[in-house]
């Protein structure tokens, strides 16, 4: 095993011939807080190798381990430990063990997009909470079950080309079934008084009223967000902040003022020296004074963005930041510039696979060598500028209005969807903060709060699951149910206790073992409930959640670009004819921008 021997490597050889299961597990514990996940994970696997017959400290170390795996997106092998860990807290009765595993189970099974199966999880972890007066398990069940709709939610809007608020009945249903668990996890942590819990609820509220089209809602929660990360001092929090509130801003068209949430954004990522987040609020300056027609500061930004995405070789961001380049330089009437840009997001788009951007570019492309008067042959591809051969640019006003249209991905040029080719807002703030895993874990040594649960009505939770999953003929135990990425069917798939890694049986804890039967055992209702997730997966998914294309860390999640082509196209229809007054200017951004 890999993991045994890096074990091997870390530690003397003196050492290991004497180390305990426990030993060896604190060590483990000791690396994973420290950030070594791997090393962590090496002598965690050891100290399961080594065996124990102590219950309690075995199912730590299955959660432990589910936890490493997680963070190092070995997902597979996280639901396989986190599956252990449920199992052996349902054998010794340990009802608060098995609701913190099955709520690690649902974080889990949210990452690899098995929504439906997650929400089960996490419900049978807010009941389990619920019952035993956990008031801090049930805050953090509730605020998982948010995410899971969240990010259900999120997945939902692929493809759809609506305005951010138009969204079809499932997708709104969804986003405001998270914001109700959200809601109710502000409610209780209020009540716990646990101020760096509702920062995290302001942060998702205000995220999830975004995407429903509330801005001005989303505001409000990202202010409170926003005071509460200064509060702490966690500037990462506060710099997230800034950015969100730039983002509902600019869709209530308040440009200017989006600027300097952007700034703010830049100089704290600037602080934090985390270049990708200094990148991405570049773009978004960038994008922002396009929006504003301040077309040489827009220039000015999406240079700086193009050289840190040069420089962390993201080639997507770096075809992204060409395109706003060349669409910024046409609208200054400097075709030339934006011709060798244009050329070069021609290249990148090929270089990564993207045909949508392709086929764009190699259309502006040939319109601008039409508004210069140059052909294929006249241009040097060797040079850093395009050298011309006996030929004048053919300049007059009229094809250079019309040349700014072509800056559009228009609806008909619609390919293979590929993650570098989005048509529309939305499509990309589906992924928005899918990389944001923190705080959504359960920790295993934080003890129950003893106090009664009150303050939720779990028959209003139960309304808020899918009613067709509380019926289906069929019951399994639920260790058997989340097995489902095993190969084999789900009625062969019964685990035995004696079958756990690491498990030493002794007289000692025999007695434990063979109390199967707890009165406690969960219903037949949530075990139905995964079995009719489960229904049409059998198949293996031991594997990473789908990436969905070329990944550009430059790039913020919240991309401009659909917000940006509606509005200049507009702008560029009317200039054909007569220039607009700045009044109607202001009447046609709004139009645009408000979407709620």
């Amino acid at each position: 095993m890999a993991l045994h021997s890096l074990w091997l490597q870390l530690w003397p050889q003196s050492l290991q011939m004497e180390a305990s299961c426990l030993e060896l597990a604190l060590e483990g514990e000791r690396l994973c807080k420290a950030g070594d996940f791997k090393g962590g994970t090496a002598f965690f696997e050891a100290a399961v190798q080594v065996g124990t017959e102590d219950l309690k400290t075995l199912s730590a170390i299955y959660s432990q381990l589910g936890n490493a795996y997680f963070y190092l997106k070995e997902y597979g092998k996280a639901l396989e430990y986190h599956r252990h860990d449920l199992t052996l807290a349902r054998t010794i009765g340990d009802r608060i063990g098995e609701g913190k595993a099955s709520g690690n189970l649902g974080n889990t099974l949210k990452v690899l997009g098995r929504y439906d199966e997650a929400a089960v999880c996490c419900q049978r972890h807010l009941d389990i909470s619920q019952e035993q007066g956990d008031k801090v398990g049930e805050a953090r069940a509730l605020y998982n079950m948010g995410n899971v709709f969240h990010a259900k939610g999120k997945q939902q809007l692929w493809g759809i080309s609506q305005d951010p608020g138009e969204l079809p009945p499932d997708v709104r249903d969804t986003l405001q079934r998270a914001t109700a668990f959200y809601e109710m996890n502000l409610s209780l942590v209020k009540e716990l008084g646990d101020r760096a819990a509702q920062g995290r609820a302001f942060g998702n509220l205000g995220n999830t009223h975004y995407l429903l089209g509330n801005f001005v809602e989303a505001i409000k929660f990202h202010r409170e967000r926003l005071s509460i990360a200064k509060e702490f001092g966690d500037k990462a929090a506060e710099r997230r902040a800034y950015s969100n509130l730039g983002n509902a801003l600019i869709f209530l068209g308040q440009f200017n003022a989006a600027t300097e949430y952007y700034r703010k954004t830049l100089q704290l990522s600037r602080q934090l020296k985390d270049q990708v987040m200094e990148a991405q609020a570049c773009y978004s300056l960038g994008n922002t004074y396009t929006l504003l027609q301040e077309y040489e500061r827009a220039i000015d930004y999406h240079l700086k963005h193009l050289l840190i995405a040069q420089e962390l070789n993201d080639r997507v961001g770096e075809g992204r930041a060409c395109w706003s380049l060349g669409n910024a330089y046409v609208s200054l009437g400097k075709h030339r510039q934006a011709l060798h840009h244009t050329r070069k997001h021609l290249e990148i788009s090929r270089e990564i696979g993207d045909r949508n951007g392709e086929l764009t570019a190699r259309m502006n492309v040939e319109e601008l060598m039409e508004v210069l008067g140059v052909k294929e042959a006249d241009l040097s591809p060797s040079e850093s500028e395009f050298k011309v051969q006996g030929a004048r640019p053919k300049f007059i006003k009229k094809a250079s209005m019309e040349s700014v249209d072509l800056w559009k991905y228009s609806s008909e040029q619609k390919l293979a969807r590929d993650a570098s080719d989005e048509d529309c807002f939305f499509d990309l703030l589906s992924k928005f903060q899918s990389s944001r895993m923190d705080d959504q874990r359960c920790q295993l040594d934080e003890p129950p709060n003893g106090e009664n649960a009150g303050g939720v009505d779990p028959n209003t939770l139960n309304d808020m699951i899918d009613a067709s999953l509380l019926t289906s003929p069929q019951t399994e135990e639920l260790f058997d149910l989340i097995a489902s990425s095993q190969s084999r069917r789900l009625d062969d798939q019964r685990v035995s206790v004696s079958n756990l890694p690491g498990l030493r049986i002794t007289h000692n804890n025999l007695g434990h073992l063979c109390g199967e039967s707890d009165p406690q055992e969960p219903s037949d209702d949530f075990f139905n409930m995964l079995i009719k997730c489960q229904s049409s997966r059998i198949d293996d998914q031991r594997c990473s959640p789908p990436e969905g294309g070329p990944r550009a860390p430059t790039v913020p999640d919240e991309d401009f670009f659909s917000l940006i082509q509606r509005v200049q196209a507009k702008r560029m229809d009317e200039q054909r004819v007569q220039l607009p007054s700045d009044e109607q200017d202001v009447v046609n951004c709004g139009k645009v921008c408000e979407c709620a």
